[in-house]
């Protein structure tokens, strides 16, 4: 079972030691500057991704302040727990929290089109690809 929650001084630590597979790195920006990030744009919502008690991801979403749009701005799952699903439900319990709020029927997201784990996941969901780049990033949409 997959829970999500606060980032605090308690588990500040855990959180910025989640590392992804040294090839991975280049596709996820670190958890303590998504956390510094979450405190100069306070839009952001930062959260631990733990399976029972043990901390094994983070996840970042926001209603963006540029185009009035969700977006999940981060999502790793530390590398000693990828492949085991968590990675899937934590993504689906963000898609919820969006949810709540009726006015918007639109999730957004960036990903490095070389990730094919993240691009993967993400079609699984329901993610497409809206054509759109950011730099290096491919803008990915949820219709709901």
């Amino acid at each position: 079972m997959i829970t999500l929650r606060p980032i605090s001084k308690d588990n500040f630590w855990d959180c910025i030691d989640l590392a992804v597979h040294p090839e991975q790195q280049s596709f996820v920006t670190s958890n303590a500057i998504s956390i510094a990030q979450s405190k100069v744009q306070p839009e952001c919502i930062p959260l631990a991704i733990y399976h029972e008690d043990v901390m094994v991801g983070f996840v970042m979403y926001c209603l963006d302040t540029d185009d009035d749009e969700y977006w999940i701005y981060r999502l790793m799952i530390d590398q000693h727990y990828q492949n085991q699903g968590f990675g899937t439900e934590a993504l689906h319990q963000v898609i919820e929290l969006i949810k709540d709020d009726k006015t918007r029927h639109q999730i957004f997201l960036g990903v490095h089109i070389e990730s094919e784990s993240a691009i993967h996941l993400y079609k699984q969901v329901g993610f497409e690809f809206n054509g759109q780049i950011f730099g290096q990033e491919h803008v990915m949409v949820l219709n709901y």
